[in-house]
């Protein structure tokens, strides 16, 4: 009997883990920015640093959270496909040499992200869909937004 209860409550923890680390994201945007929809190749030249500046030419800052965070495997896999130490890498060579506006930040909550976003013209970041608010605007990513089906950035 102790033995199936044991199995029991680990089980529960191990799928509890796991839900807990499926998170639905979504792209926000600070609200001066002209871009509504992105689509999947521009978002991922905007996270890898490749794209500089937006089309009204505001410079353009990715915000995240660290890639060791279990709520960005999605990213790490989806947009990046690459391991969290080579996105650790990319954030530091993307932002060597540019103190006055890094490429990429990093976030020390959903809400320092949100925070951040709002406050940087330019900026775009990803977060949990339950840690939006009005101070930032949801895009959408290839047409779709979050909790749409066959969004990318689904968790699951």
């Amino acid at each position: 009997m102790p033995y199936q209860r044991f199995l029991r409550v680990s089980i529960f923890i191990v799928i509890a883990a796991s839900l807990a680390s499926a998170r639905d994201l979504a792209l926000v945007s600070n609200k001066s920015n002209s871009v509504g929809t992105i689509t999947l190749p521009d978002l991922v030249k905007v996270c890898k640093a490749q794209t500089n500046r937006w089309p009204d030419g505001k410079p353009v800052t990715f915000v995240m959270r660290s890639p060791n965070v279990p709520e960005m495997k999605v990213m790490l896999e989806k947009i990046y496909g690459m391991s969290e130490s080579e996105v650790s890498g990319l954030i530091v060579s993307s932002n060597h040499g540019r103190t006055n506006h890094p490429a990429i930040l990093i976030a020390t909550s959903d809400e320092d992200l949100v925070n951040q976003v709002a406050s940087i013209p330019g900026a775009i970041g990803v977060v949990d869909v339950y840690s939006i608010n009005s101070s930032v605007v949801v895009l959408k990513l290839a047409g779709k937004l979050p909790l749409e089906p066959g969004y990318l950035l689904h968790g699951n």
